[in-house]
């Protein structure tokens, strides 16, 4: 059976790929949103941490013979913890400087991050086996969908829309916006700002570090795996709007099903196409398809 020219299983296939790129890509833009529609940074570090929190779960199997499930809780914790020790020390001297510092800052680390992994590690993927539990797959007639894959997708959705309810429909999350807009006014009524923005910050880290364990026995665990695909992920940011939840839910999925349905119709452009969509936002609406002006 084919679909516009185009096999069925081919189809529905490059669909699934799309849809797991898109969950990625919705968890990692959801971390730079939160952290900088709530703090203002712009966190370039963000593939990297990445990048750590596949590291993380692979040492936890290695040196301590911890599994998937466990690693799936502890690395974030790990690697968010890192972040907060980094904001503390390093960010928050930033806050009242442009951007730009923040930018710069955040790049110089993650170069340096990714090159103390690639020094000890190479570039070669280490493989990293998944939860036995996930093995194996399901016949839909129509396509063969792997147990794992449909994991990752359900994970990432439930994860991006916990994080949404939190930010915009609880009063934690009310503070968190009150104390980006005014830090002032939310100290004066006893609650700690610096705290605050350093959980904040902690768990945009942590977010990127739970996508890196997923991604592990995806993609397998390479200390160039972040620097890959972070750019793609700043165009999703872009695109979704600078500091949008939803805007970054929405558009990594949508970007992902894009970019997989452009390597069945037009392959030659499926590394491009998510570019070309941002220029085309930006000229049309700067600040994004769900953002507003700052």
């Amino acid at each position: 059976m084919e679909i516009f020219g185009v096999p069925t299983q081919a189809l529905f296939g490059q669909l699934l790929i799309g849809l797991i790129n898109g969950s990625f890509y919705a968890l990692l833009s959801l971390g730079l949103a939160v952290i900088f529609g709530l703090l203002n940074i712009i966190n370039f570090t963000h593939g990297a941490q990445y990048m750590m929190g596949a590291f993380c779960a692979y040492f936890l199997a290695t040196k301590l013979g911890i599994g998937y499930w466990w690693a799936l809780a502890i690395a974030p914790l790990a690697v968010g913890l890192v972040g907060m020790v980094i904001e503390r020390l390093m960010l928050a001297r930033l806050y009242k400087l442009d951007h730009l510092y923040g930018l710069l800052l955040t790049f110089g680390l993650a170069l340096i991050i990714q090159g103390l992994f690639r020094n000890e590690y190479g570039t070669s993927g280490i493989p990293y086996a998944m939860p036995q539990e996930l093995s194996g797959g399901r016949n839909l007639g129509f396509m063969f969908l792997p147990n794992y894959r449909a994991w990752v997708i359900v994970a990432s959705i439930v994860m991006c829309l916990a994080t949404w309810f939190v930010i915009e429909k609880t009063r934690l999350g009310s503070y968190l916006r009150a104390a980006t807009e005014n830090p002032a006014l939310v100290q004066a009524f006893g609650i700690n700002v610096p705290r605050m923005i350093t959980l904040t910050y902690g768990f945009g880290v942590a977010l990127a570090a739970f996508a890196g364990v997923m991604a592990a026995p995806i993609y397998q665990v390479n200390p160039l795996m972040g620097a890959d695909l972070i750019i793609v992920v700043f165009a999703v940011v872009v695109i979704g709007g600078m500091g949008s939840i939803m805007g970054s839910i929405v558009t990594g999925f949508a970007l992902g099903l894009i970019e997989g349905l452009t390597k069945v119709f037009y392959p030659e452009a499926s590394n491009t196409v998510i570019f070309i969509i941002m220029a085309i936002v930006l000229m049309i609406k700067p600040a994004g398809l769900f953002g507003t002006q700052r």
